[in-house]
């Protein structure tokens, strides 16, 4: 299977390469930094700096991951900017590149995430938000990925597939959100965010790849797809399960104050949440393997 894949050296786009390399598929990588990704890759992965007619030609499948990461810092008006164009540029440039192929992809996967959905206010949060919802709260996260899937769904091809991956927050050993989570609450000093009250809709690194191998081979889903687990938890919850897992205690708050203060409006994303649910991957009968937080969190930890 011929593979060109955007956002490789990220979280998702590392695990995922590591995975396809198993089998011996051919994978291009776009990269703005080739000797780094070779690095990480070593030289079973084709590296490329540039798009062009020819990358996308008689390849199998394209999955777009590239993005710059949304919650590094403080979103002034440059940085959004950033985030959006990472986005939104790279997503056009293949959607032009596939509409002209002569040999198009069969299935073009881009990223997307559950913030489309945008917050949840806390007497809301047992509306469960399926592929289906359209009571989108209109802020800067929906703004990004609303344009983000147009962009995608552009696609001219009638035999390329196009799917959305609508992902939450991804769980995984020392990266990501959990990374950034671990030092203090090693240090007994973690505990839960604000009320604690927000839902957190998070997944498995694993099975986060595993769901974008199961949607490539399975003709029938298309369009927007949840990449969350089956079983979302509040903030407090959250807090607690990771604090057991490194028997540590869970009594300190941050208020939402200090968050405001430290990230000013990209702290919503930690204050506010949404009650996920992975429709379509479980009416395929999606099988995750870390469908808790307590399994997810013991086999991390």
């Amino acid at each position: 299977m011929k593979y060109l894949i955007t956002g490789g050296t990220g979280l998702i786009g590392q695990a995922l390469i590591k995975k396809l390399l198993r089998s011996n598929n051919s994978i291009t990588v776009l990269t703005r930094d080739v000797n780094k990704a070779k690095i990480k890759f070593g030289n079973d992965v084709h590296f490329i700096n540039a798009l062009s007619l020819s990358n996308v030609e008689n390849i199998n499948v394209v999955i777009n991951l590239a993005g710059e990461p949304i919650a590094d810092k403080r979103w002034s008006a440059e940085h959004k900017k950033t985030i959006c164009n990472s986005r939104w540029g790279i997503t056009a440039e293949l959607v032009e590149l596939i509409n002209q192929a002569k040999n198009p992809p069969s299935v073009f996967i881009s990223g997307s995430a559950i913030g489309i959905y945008g917050r949840q206010n806390e007497s809301e949060r047992e509306v469960e938000i399926g592929e289906d919802f359209t009571h989108y709260n209109h802020e800067f996260t929906y703004d990004l990925c609303f344009k983000w899937e147009q962009i995608a769904q552009n696609i001219k091809q009638p035999n390329t597939r196009v799917v959305l991956l609508r992902t939450g927050v991804v769980l995984a050993n020392n990266q990501g959100a959990l990374a950034k989570m671990l030092p203090p609450f090693k240090l007994g000093l973690g505990g839960k965010m604000g009320t604690g009250k927000q839902i957190m809709s998070w997944i498995h690194v694993e099975d986060a790849i595993n769901a974008i191998l199961h949607i490539q081979n399975n003709n029938m889903i298309k369009g927007p797809v949840n990449i969350t687990a089956p079983k979302a938890v509040s903030n407090a919850e959250f807090s607690h399960q990771l604090a057991h897992q490194l028997n540590r205690p869970c009594l300190l708050t941050t208020p939402a104050w200090v968050l405001k203060l430290i990230f000013g409006e990209m702290s919503d994303i930690l204050l506010f949440g949404q009650n996920v649910k992975p429709n379509k991957l479980l009416q395929s009968k999606f099988n995750f393997s870390y469908p808790t937080i307590s399994a997810a969190l013991t086999n991390l930890i």
